[in-house]
């Protein structure tokens, strides 16, 4: 049984069809990527997985139990974290206490979500930086905090939105180690990434989106050389690239 899986999604907003009909299936412990052209409907996708919006029709069953209609607050605690693309934690708030709004989610009583919040802080390569103000950290830092967050939940599936998005090539391979090890802990996730050398070396299977439709599916060597795929986003400068 898929970890998640969510059958004929659909959602429209007035006259654009941002996702129409997708079929999307995750296995536990499993690391998908999921890509496309700007305005292809990937962040659509994480808000109705999430439960940020709810689908005009189609189903989403999270351990085989239907979350369409629930919080996003609930549907964390069933075990679905996600960042987002623009980052904004909680500027006045340390790093240690955005973390810690995070666990709490898991552990309710203070000194236990302080305790797991400076765990996840010191995995994500904060502990030196855990009582500066959120607002003062630099754009990796703020990355990392953004991840900090949603891991402090202790998630079964962690949806990541372009979280290597304005870092430099030193900070995209941090991030990269960073996301292999959450998922050698047993970690499901699905990634929106725009970067696609991380993409490629970090997941299983890609799913690629267009027009809020799914045109391939399948391993990344596929998908890297699928005609859809290079006309609709990779294009050939990025086959010719391409390491054999």
């Amino acid at each position: 049984m898929s970890l998640l899986e969510a059958r004929g999604l659909s959602k429209r907003f007035g006259g654009v069809q941002a996702v129409a009909g997708l079929d999307l299936r995750i296995a536990a412990g499993e690391m998908l990527g999921l890509i496309g052209p700007n305005g292809a409907g990937k962040t659509t996708v994480f808000n109705l997985l999430s439960g940020f919006l709810p689908p005009d029709a189609g189903d989403v069953r999270l351990g085989g139990r239907s979350i369409v209609g629930l919080a996003p607050h609930a549907i964390c605690r069933l075990g679905l974290a996600r960042t987002f693309q623009i980052v904004r934690p909680f500027p006045r708030m340390t790093v240690l206490e955005n973390v810690r709004v995070g666990a709490l989610a898991r552990h309710p009583h203070a000194p236990e979500a302080l305790a797991h919040a400076r765990d996840v802080v010191a995995r994500v390569g904060l502990a030196a930086r855990e009582q500066v103000a959120a607002g003062a950290l630099t754009l990796p830092e703020r990355k990392r905090l953004e991840l900090a967050r949603a891991l402090a939940t202790e998630p079964s599936l962690l949806l990541l939105d372009e979280v290597m998005a304005g870092l430099n090539p030193t900070e995209i391979e941090t991030i990269i180690e960073l996301i292999r090890g959450i998922h050698r802990t047993g970690v499901a996730i699905l990634l929106i990434e725009h970067n696609m050398r991380a993409v490629m070396a970090l997941s299983e299977r890609i799913v690629v989106l267009s027009f809020g439709e799914r045109i391939a599916e399948g391993a990344p060597a596929a998908i890297a050389n699928h005609p859809k795929v290079v006309e609709a986003y990779l294009g050939d400068e990025y086959v010719r690239a391409a390491p054999a």
